[in-house]
């Protein structure tokens, strides 16, 4: 997910993770790191300034916990890259894999663990620049402030969050500081008024829609778990228990789509995925392995998703 975000903003790659910690400390959030067990110098961190946010990819590159008593007036939208990380809280254990995210409040205490293969996207909002976003959604009684609760979502299940965070990192990639500065701002609330819709909070929702169905996440979490299969609405019916119509009708509704694109859209992204991470020899064999026979009309899709042909992504993962 993201695939090589913030990879022109690297600030340490092969380093001991007690160098990124230090560096956390200083620009991301206070905290204690503990290794666990013998370490390795395969630390790796990127940042970048955007629009008042702080955004950084972070990897400690081996088993570790992270402690912290607060996290001062900011918050943290963190969303697990690679591996997984497991929060601890009151003797109970929150696990977040790959693909889900989490908004962390102000003043929180955090105790936290990270896989050894465990990256993070961690985007830092100040907490002025949040509720400066939320001034038509009013909180419940007797509250001041936004508290989001502590609830995995999953960004697959909000793919408009995703392709806009996407597109805010390809403009940091591919725009100088003066194109850059000129679309900050409009990006910047249209990602606060996303977070506020999307994690579950205090604040009151403008449209009051409810979330995803379980019969929905169902079908998404089956989607994902058979990418490189052809499948059809007949069979979503069967797992989800809802008709074809009920079927085009949730997919209209939560993802603005047909439920056959949006099956097409999770084959392209994890397609990027595998070809970003080195995992194929060659474009032709990635395309046939996730039932994409046709390839030149496979490169057509590919290039109007993302804005290059398969082949430039496999040669920019080098």
């Amino acid at each position: 997910m993201f695939g090589q975000t913030l990879a022109g903003n690297t600030v340490f790659n092969g380093a001991h993770p007690e160098e990124v910690s230090g560096f956390v400390n200083d620009h991301i959030g206070h905290h204690r790191l503990e290794l666990k067990g013998q370490s390795t110098a395969a630390a790796s961190l990127s940042f970048r300034e955007f629009a008042g946010f702080g955004l950084s990819r972070i990897s400690y590159g081996n088993q570790v916990r992270v402690k912290s008593p607060e996290l001062d007036s900011i918050y943290h939208f963190q969303i697990v890259t690679r591996g997984e990380c497991v929060w601890h809280q009151s003797g109970e254990r929150l696990r977040l894999r790959t693909g889900e995210a989490m908004m962390v409040n102000p003043y929180e205490k955090i105790d936290l663990e990270y896989s050894a293969d465990c990256e993070k996207l961690i985007i830092k909002v100040p907490e002025p620049v949040l509720e400066s976003a939320r001034s038509a959604r009013p909180v419940r009684h007797g509250e001041e402030k936004v508290r989001f609760e502590r609830t995995p979502v999953d960004l697959k299940l909000c793919p408009t969050l995703a392709n806009i965070l996407s597109a805010v990192f390809c403009e940091l990639e591919e725009g100088g500081d003066e194109e850059v500065g000129l679309v900050s701002l409009p990006y910047r609330e249209i990602i606060l008024k996303k977070l506020l819709k999307v994690f579950p909070s205090n604040c009151a929702s403008d449209d009051g829609q409810p979330a995803f169905s379980p019969a929905v996440c169902r079908m998404v979490r089956y989607i994902d778990q058979n990418l490189k299969r052809n499948i059809d609405v007949e069979e979503l019916s069967a797992i989800s228990n809802m008709s074809v119509r009920s079927i085009y009708n949730a997919f209209s509704k939560g993802f603005a789509t047909t439920p056959k694109y949006y099956v097409k859209q999770r084959k392209l992204q994890q397609l990027r995925e595998d070809l970003l991470a080195g995992q194929c020899r060659n474009v032709t064999e990635v395309a046939l392995d996730y039932g994409f026979s046709h390839l030149g009309r496979f490169s057509s899709d590919y290039r109007k998703m993302f804005g290059e042909l398969p082949s430039e992504t496999l040669r920019m993962a080098g």
